[in-house]
């Protein structure tokens, strides 16, 4: 169950473009197609292009920083693939419409993003409640009709557990078989200027081993104070950008006293809301800890701590090989990039 990594792009040559975690030749590019526009055609799953407006956590988190941190926190949305313009103040386009002169350029061919939502509960005394991800693989035309006439071959890991289900107008049999995803009917064209779901998936566990952040939370009271100590665990698995741990406050009259801290807080007074921010977890940093100290209270007012943060990989080993048109046979050009997005993520 190791995560598929990020981003790839191919010139139209038909060959494997390599996952660079997330990256693209041209940060443009990566405006393509997150459904920004509430289209996607897969009903079950909410055309899965929602999330990547961004979770409501890291933006709060810049409250305290200057424009260093804000700088920062784009840069690391940059890497993980989404278009994000630090120098210049031009106005983003809108995932149908090209943007206007070189960029519109850049976007052209076939547009394949791939997004998992995450849904986690865990217990608060430790375990798993529920663990469930849904996936979806958008197509996007970004370039004139003739590429609207195509087949997509896709490579898939061993993905044990994992339930796949195509768009209605796909050829079912033909993606069990060879894994290309071509429409039922090759002489009709994928609809152009809105992105389609094609493909998606679904997997559940209960195995905590699976869980690509867990969190251990132990408030204790001492002397009239309530001293909670919050650690945090991630996965070998996953890099995860933007983590933003929150954690429910009882009222307070003044800010709690963060003691120790990896990472960054904000305190949020009007939700009373204690914000844990950490930029990047990787290899460097797997655990992480921080201790504060409030007014004595009951330890469950300490909870639902709600997660969010984002990965340029999956669950899911799933990637774009290559894309042909049904016409004539060619290669046509292809990018995209993969996310994971956090949907709801608890400690209860």
């Amino acid at each position: 169950g190791k995560g598929m990594s990020g981003g790839y792009e191919d010139g139209g040559r038909g060959g494997r473009g390599g996952g660079s975690g997330g990256g693209f030749n041209n940060s443009m590019d990566m405006d393509a197609g997150y459904d920004r526009n509430g289209g996607g055609g897969m009903g079950g799953m909410g055309g899965g292009a929602a999330a990547p407006s961004r979770p409501a956590g890291p933006t709060k988190g810049l409250v305290l920083g200057g424009k260093q941190k804000a700088n920062k926190f784009l840069e690391s949305l940059r890497a993980e693939g989404e278009a994000v313009e630090l120098e210049s103040k031009t106005s983003r386009p809108s995932a149908g419409g090209g943007a206007p002169g070189v960029s519109a350029v850049a976007q052209a061919g076939v547009s394949l993003q791939i997004e998992e939502k995450l849904s986690v509960i865990l217990k608060k005394d430790g375990g798993l409640e529920t663990m469930e991800l849904q996936g979806t693989m958008m197509l996007e035309i970004k370039s004139g009709e003739e590429d609207a006439f195509i087949r997509v071959a896709v490579a898939t890991g061993k993905n044990d557990g994992f339930q796949f289900k195509t768009h209605p107008n796909i050829d079912k049999a033909l993606h069990a078989s060879d894994g290309i995803l071509g429409l039922k009917d090759p002489n009709r064209p994928f609809p152009m200027g809105s992105p389609l779901g094609i493909l998606k998936w679904r997997y559940q566990t209960r195995d905590e081993s699976m869980v690509p952040l867990s969190i251990n939370c132990w408030p204790s009271v001492s002397g009239g104070e309530s001293v909670v100590s919050i650690e945090y665990e991630a996965t070998e698995s996953f890099d995860l950008h933007n983590v933003v741990i929150s954690i429910p406050l009882p009222p307070l009259r003044d800010p709690p006293v963060v003691n120790q801290v990896d990472g960054d807080f904000t305190y949020d007074n009007r939700r009373n809301v204690l914000m844990w921010d950490i930029q990047l977890v990787d290899k460097s940093n797997r655990n992480g800890s921080m201790e504060f100290v409030v007014p004595a209270a009951e330890s469950d007012g300490f909870f639902p701590i709600e997660v969010n943060f984002t990965s340029n990989k999956t669950y899911c080993d799933v990637k774009v090989d290559s894309v042909t048109r049904t016409t004539d046979g060619c290669p046509v050009k292809f990018f995209g990039a993969s996310t994971m997005v956090c949907d709801s993520y608890q400690v209860v």
